[in-house]
Formats: structure tokens, sequence, C-alpha cells
């Protein structure tokens, strides 16, 4: 196994358990917050998680631009890629502005179902980046 993929396998594992940890302990811990307490915990959720998320969602693009550079092109790498572009389309286009919106309007119901359906989503994306990452690197 090369240095490129051990990176994508190590950040590709990383970003799928910060994933998992997200939609099974953060997400719904906000999701049954009282609407008297929203702003407060929502605000300290988006400073708390913002660091975490630089760090490793910087590691994952690190990593990918390693591996583009110095890996053939596989099934696995293929499949990695999609996993983490569904990752990161759904972070970007549907829960970072779905979160600024709960952050400015509170805890709407259909916004929350749309953060739930997006992490869903991004966890899923993450997932297979792994597995793909896997078969990848064990090819």
């Amino acid at each position: 196994m090369t240095d490129a993929a051990t990176a994508l396998l190590a950040t590709t594992a990383a970003h799928a358990g910060f994933s998992a940890v997200v939609t099974a302990v953060a997400y719904p811990a906000l999701a049954a917050t009282p609407a008297e307490r929203w702003a407060a915990v929502h605000a300290a959720h988006s400073r708390r998680i913002t660091p975490v998320v630089a760090c490793v969602y910087g590691a994952l693009l690190a990593s990918w631009a390693w591996a583009l550079a110095t890996l053939p092109a596989s099934a696995g790498l293929l499949t990695a890629a999609a996993g983490t572009v569904a990752a990161f389309g759904a972070t970007a286009a549907v829960a970072a502005p779905t979160h600024a919106r709960l952050g400015r309007e509170g805890p709407r119901p259909e916004l929350v179902r749309r953060l739930l359906r997006a992490d869903a989503v991004r966890t899923a994306g993450a997932g297979l980046a792994l597995a793909g990452a896997v078969v990848a690197v064990v090819r």
C-alpha cells in the first residue's frame, strides 16, 4: 500500500466515523432540543463542530489531492470519489444552508427534517467512500 493510499484510507475512515457520530449522537441531541433552548444549543453546536469539520474535511481533501495525483484509477477509487462527492455535496448544498436557516429561524420542523435527511445522505456517502477506499487499497 502506498503512502497516498494509506492517507486516503485513514481520512475516509475518519470522515465515516465522524459522520456516524454526528448521525448517532449530535443530531439526535440537537433535534430533541426544546424550542426555548434552541438558539443557545444550536449556536454552541455550530461553534464546537466547525473546527472538527474543518480538520476532517481538510485532511480528506488533502488526501484526495495526493491520491488523485499518484494512484491509478480503479473501481474502488471511483467509488470512494463518488461517496466523498455525495457527502461533500450534501453538506455544501443542503446541511450548511439549513444550519444557517435553523440559526436564524429556529427549530422549524421542516428544517430539522431537511437537516436529518442531508445528514443521512452525507453519512451514506462517507460510508461508500470508506468502502471504496478499502477496495482501492487492497486490490
